[in-house]
């Protein structure tokens, strides 16, 4: 059997190394410059637990590290070159993000959790949490938000190889990506902190182009998409 090709390199490895440096700068004062807080003239007094800040923050981390998980599979899964390149690019990223937001909430002296999931979206959480019925949860501090898999899903998905796992692959991170868009997109109007808004709308763009690019990529491959969150 031959072995499945490496993933072709990519400019993206490079924000790896921007993780490792957030984490070394947690030594120094240089943390609110790496993570883009404090300097600039629209910024505000420090987020509160319950601030749109803090929230997105927390929920969107969360929602990224399954990302990052099911991203991480592709590597063993897989043998499509343009669906494990497409994995790698999603994996840094997002881990790049969440080291991000992981350290907003650090330098604001937050918990990574606290209290009930979408809070933070106030009147547009009742909207979301319609869409979290694909997933037969209900919002709160342990229900999974719109777009995220179940575990039977992850479970599924980790005894698949080849072509199946590359289609449901693409299934269910599609779905994700829809799933947070809206989170995404409400930080990038309400939040105070302007790094935050930056990086809540780098995510809703970044998110619907790859988008774009998947269902391409899925219907290429014979497949069809999961009902959208």
């Amino acid at each position: 059997m031959t072995a499945p090709t490496a993933a072709p390199r990519s400019p993206l490895r490079v924000i790896l190394l921007a993780v490792i440096g957030v984490g070394l700068l947690l030594l120094g004062g240089g943390l609110a410059v790496a993570l883009g807080i404090g300097r600039d003239a629209g910024s505000t007094a420090t987020p509160t637990s319950d601030s749109v800040d803090a929230g997105f923050s927390r929920d969107m981390a969360r929602h990224h590290q399954q990302g990052v998980e099911m991203a991480n599979l592709v590597a063993t899964h897989s043998q499509d070159p343009e669906v494990r390149l497409l994995a790698f690019d999603i994996s840094a990223t997002q881990t790049n993000q969440v080291g991000r937001m992981q350290g907003w909430l650090a330098l604001w002296g937050l918990p990574p959790s606290n209290g009930t999931t979408m809070a933070w979206m106030g009147g547009d959480m009742a909207g979301m949490a319609g869409m979290s019925g694909m997933s037969g949860h209900t919002m709160g501090s342990d229900s999974l938000m719109p777009g995220m898999a179940t575990q039977a899903e992850l479970d599924h998905l980790r005894t698949l190889s080849g072509r199946p796992f590359d289609v449901e692959f693409l299934r269910l991170m599609i779905r994700h990506h829809q799933g947070g868009l809206g989170m995404a997109q409400y930080a990038a109007k309400h939040a105070a902190e302007p790094a935050v808004r930056r990086l809540a709308a780098t995510i809703a763009d970044t998110q619907t182009a790859e988008t774009t690019t998947m269902a391409q990529m899925l219907s290429a491959r014979g497949g069809t998409p999961l009902p959208a969150p």
